[in-house]
């Protein structure tokens, strides 16, 4: 005697294709940052200065007078050791940092910004603000309020998944 009682094979579904609005918001943002990201490297070029470089002198400056320890600099940037490593031996050729003994362990180097290196800091400060204000032309002060109490609340709940998916150290160091 056979089963005729088969279980039914599951009908394929064919998968909802998600409209053009549920990714215009990730999109619109990725695009955005893609975009300034290949102006600020095109007027930082003549500078000699490429845009991961810049991110080591910005988060150099935060530091203080104290400097930084090379792995301290690779977690604050979320690259690795080596990364990190590669850039600052570029920086230090080029006289925008320099590596000096730590005060309590002479075997272990802080990372300093050199006058070089503040110089430069300078000239990025100006090119990024004449670039926010280029961009933000046409926006309003009020829209601008907006988009960033909008960009913060994002901010804030994408941390609130992280912690949740236990990728909390992920986020360390950040406001």
């Amino acid at each position: 005697m056979t089963n005729t009682l088969k279980a039914a094979a599951p009908k394929k579904k064919t998968p909802k294709r998600p409209s053009a609005q549920q990714f215009t918001f990730g999109y619109l943002v990725h695009d955005v940052s893609r975009i300034r990201r290949t102006v600020m490297d095109l007027l930082m070029r003549p500078y000699g200065i490429t845009r991961s470089q810049w991110s080591v002198l910005s988060t150099l400056s935060r530091a203080g007078n104290d400097g930084m320890m090379q792995v301290d600099l690779a977690r604050l940037m979320e690259v690795g050791k080596v990364t990190v490593g590669g850039l600052i031996d570029r920086l230090e050729a080029s006289g925008h940092v320099e590596r000096r003994a730590d005060a309590n362990d002479r075997r272990a180097k802080r990372v300093f910004i050199t006058e070089k290196g503040f110089d430069v800091i300078g000239l990025m400060i100006e090119l990024a603000a004449t670039m926010n204000r280029r961009i933000l032309e046409g926006v309003s002060d009020a829209d601008r309020g907006v988009c960033e109490d909008v960009l913060l609340q994002v901010k804030q709940n994408l941390k609130d998944v992280l912690r949740e998916q236990g990728g909390s150290s992920l986020i360390e160091g950040e406001d």
